[in-house]
């Protein structure tokens, strides 16, 4: 696990606000030489502290207007069970997360989907036909006051 320092956790704000920003930009933000400012940045890069960059999609203008978070409870809890589930799960367009969780289900998936009647048809077409699942417990997203994501 790497250290931050004040400097470097300015430089992961600012990318993570806006990941576009021209290493001059950021440099001026945080204070920093532009050399200094790609150093750290290539730092943060090659020790996977950054692992990425991305676009982010505004799923409203593509017609996902349907976000759900669905609570999978399985069958039996071998680890042959969760791997048949998982890899079943990762076929699934609609299927944007998929985590394993502790409590009363075993995993947690977040499902976009056109509408109501699409995420019917994932719930009864995709979940409802794996063995490996015994129970599913829906929750509709109806506003995000904060995501992170976006």
């Amino acid at each position: 696990m790497i250290k931050l320092d004040r400097i470097n956790q300015r430089i992961l704000q600012e990318l993570e606000s806006n990941g576009r920003l021209s290493n001059t930009e950021l440099a001026n933000r945080v204070g920093l030489s532009p050399s200094a400012c790609l150093r750290r940045v290539q730092e943060l890069e090659h020790s996977n502290v950054i692992s990425g960059y991305r676009a982010i999609i505004n799923k409203a203008q593509l017609g996902i207007d349907c976000i759900a978070y669905v609570a999978v409870g399985l069958c039996d809890h071998t680890k042959k069970s969760q791997l048949a589930f998982e890899q079943a799960i990762t076929l699934s367009p609609e299927v944007s997360e998929c985590h394993n969780i502790t409590g009363s289900y075993e995993y947690l998936l977040r499902v976009e989907t056109k509408n109501l009647a699409t995420y019917k048809v994932f719930h009864t077409d995709v979940l409802g036909i794996l063995e490996q699942v015994n129970s599913i417990t829906t929750y509709m997203v109806m506003e995000s006051a904060k995501d992170t994501r976006s």
